[in-house]
């Protein structure tokens, strides 16, 4: 298994990045899973899709370093977490790779993405007019990239429905770099909290944006 990125984030925290690259048959015999996990993957289309789901689960396992089955479900908002376990976790997956973070203190959150240029089509979707204006951020494609894995990065982290990227989500001015952090603003029910989102260039073409809070 091809792990092109594991690092200790904190004493408490772990994030995982692969290359997917086995088939399959290959994936499904390091897996041990239930029928309700089988019956799901019966959902999934062939191809990309299922390979990728399969290859969360089998990175997990591989950060956990267990041979024991993981119970790995899907709360009411659609957040994956262990059943049974100190461990809070967050999965992401796009295209050719595939990122697992597992924390114990505290909840985590990340995302990573394939960068293309459509982005900019789509940029005002998810960044409010004052994000927008920050000169380094509108139209640049890799600063778009960066500001969807911190916003991703922060939803999964929060993971609870009706966050809104636009409305619930501020992200400071900050300068790109190739791996850097941001200051973001989080309105939640309770309140607004600060929290600082760290986003790197994986690998060439690909952002990853992670949260420990």
């Amino acid at each position: 298994m091809p792990v092109i990125y594991n690092q200790d984030i904190d004493d408490h925290t772990i994030l995982a990045v692969w290359k997917i690259q086995e088939g399959e048959e290959e994936l499904l015999s390091g897996l041990q899973l239930k029928q309700h996990e089988l019956d799901f993957l019966t959902t999934l289309s062939q191809g990309k899709r299922l390979l990728q789901w399969l290859s969360t689960r089998f990175l997990l396992r591989t950060m956990l370093n267990t041979s024991e089955y993981i119970d790995c479900r899907m709360d009411e908002h659609g957040k994956p977490y262990l059943a049974n376990s100190p461990y809070s976790i967050s999965l992401s997956h796009s295209y050719d790779y595939a990122a697992v973070m597992i924390g114990k203190e505290k909840g985590v959150g990340v995302d990573i993405e394939l960068i293309k240029p459509k982005i900019q089509r789509v940029q005002q979707k998810f960044l409010n007019p004052a994000e927008l204006a920050q000169p380094n951020v509108k139209n640049n494609t890799e600063a778009l990239y960066a500001c969807w894995c911190i916003k991703e990065a922060v939803y999964k982290w929060y993971g609870k429905k009706g966050l809104e990227f636009r409305k619930h989500i501020h992200i400071q001015p900050f300068d790109l770099k190739d791996k850097g952090s941001a200051t973001v603003l989080v309105d939640l029910p309770t309140g607004m909290q600060k929290v600082s989102v760290c986003y790197f260039n994986t690998i060439a073409g690909y952002m990853l944006g992670y949260v420990v809070a």
